[in-house]
C-alpha cells in the first residue's frame, strides 16, 4: 500500500509517502512551524511526491491529522488532503493527533499505560489515556490539567505530547512517577502514515476533531446572539 501522509495540526508541517509492502518511506519532510502552514504545505507535498517517484493515481490512500490542534492548521491540512483525494479519486482517512502521539509507545506486550496530551491553554489540555495494548482508558476530551491525573490510577505511564512536561511537573507525588516523559511539538509523520495505512476508511473520516468549538464565530452566529 502507498500512503501519502499529511500533518499540519500543531507546530509542524510534514508530509511523507509510505510504502507498506517494502516497509520504507519513499520520501518525507518535516519542518517546525507555528504558522505559515498554508504557504508551505502544497510545495512540500509536491517535493515529497516527486522525490518518492509516485504519482497521485498510484496512491492507495491519503492520511491527514484531524486534531485536536490548531483550527487554522487543521483546515489547511484537511482541505489539502480532501482536494488531492478528490482530484486523484483516492480515499482520504483522518488520524487524530492524540493517537499519532501515542502510537510509538503502544506495545501489545506491555502493560504500561500511555497518556497523550496537547496544551489547550488556560490550564486545560486535550488528552487521551491508552492501555499498553492501545485500548482507550480515558476517552479523548478537553479537560483541566488536574483531571489528567485520573490516569495515575492505572500506574506509571508514558506521557507524550506538547503538554508532557507540564503534566509531569505537577504529577501527584502519591502516585508512581511517570515511566517516561516525551515532549514533542507534533507527532512523528511516520506514525501518521502507518496509522493511516491501518485504519478502515469508513471508520476514520477526514473531518476536524476539535473537541471544543472554535472561538471564532460566523456572521450568522453573531447575528443570533
Amino acid at each position: 500500500m502507498l500512503v501519502l501522509a499529511i500533518d499540519t495540526a500543531l507546530e509542524s508541517c510534514a508530509a511523507a509517502v509510505l510504502d507498506t509492502e517494502a516497509e520504507i518511506f519513499r520520501a518525507r519532510q518535516s519542518l517546525p512551524m507555528k504558522r505559515g502552514h498554508a504557504e508551505a504545505l502544497m510545495p512540500m507535498i509536491d517535493e515529497v511526491m516527486k522525490a518518492s517517484v509516485v504519482s497521485y493515481a498510484a496512491l492507495d490512500r491519503i492520511a491527514v491529522t484531524v486534531g485536536p490542534g490548531s483550527f487554522t492548521g487543521l483546515r489547511v491540512g484537511i482541505s489539502a488532503a480532501r482536494g488531492l483525494g478528490l482530484a486523484a479519486n483516492r480515499p482520504v482517512v483522518g488520524i487524530t493527533t492524540l493517537a499519532a502521539y501515542a502510537a510509538p509507545l503502544i506495545d501489545g506486550e506491555s502493560e504500561t499505560p500511555v497518556i497523550a496530551a496537547i496544551d489547550a491553554r488556560h490550564g486545560h489540555v486535550y488528552a487521551q489515556a491508552f492501555s499498553g495494548d492501545g485500548t482507550t482508558l480515558i476517552k479523548p476530551a478537553i479537560m483541566p490539567l488536574e483531571d489528567v491525573y485520573r490516569a495515575a490510577r492505572f500506574g506509571a505511564a508514558h506521557i507524550v505530547g506538547d503538554a508532557a512536561d507540564m503534566i509531569a511537573e505537577k504529577w501527584p507525588p502519591e502516585f508512581a512517577s511517570p515511566a517516561s516523559v516525551n515532549r514533542q511539538a507534533a507527532p512523528d509523520i511516520a506514525w501518521v502514515a502507518w496509522l493511516g495505512a491501518s485504519v478502515v476508511p469508513d471508520e476514520a473520516p477526514p473531518r476536524p476533531y476539535y473537541l471544543r468549538a472554535p472561538d471564532a464565530k460566523t456572521r450568522a452566529e453573531l447575528a443570533q446572539r
